[in-house]
């Protein structure tokens, strides 16, 4: 998948990404926070996230690319 554009989202925090296949065609869009809240780091460096209700992702076929057809002489 390649990134092709990104957009700011409907909340705060928020974007909207759309990603293309290269291969099939197949066009996805990713709603994503760029902000989640998680807890204190522990002593081994990890963090717990907390739930998110934010965030989905929805694909649809799209068409594939197509070499230009070779001109007739």
């Amino acid at each position: 998948m390649q990134l092709e554009r990104q957009f700011a989202g409907p909340l705060q925090d928020t974007v909207v990404q759309r990603l293309r296949d290269p291969v099939d065609g197949t066009i996805c869009y990713l709603y994503l926070p760029i902000s989640v809240s998680h807890s204190p780091t522990t002593a081994t460096g990890f963090v717990q996230y907390g739930p998110n209700v934010i965030g989905s992702i929805n694909c649809m076929p799209g068409a594939p690319a197509v070499a230009a057809p070779a001109k007739r002489q």
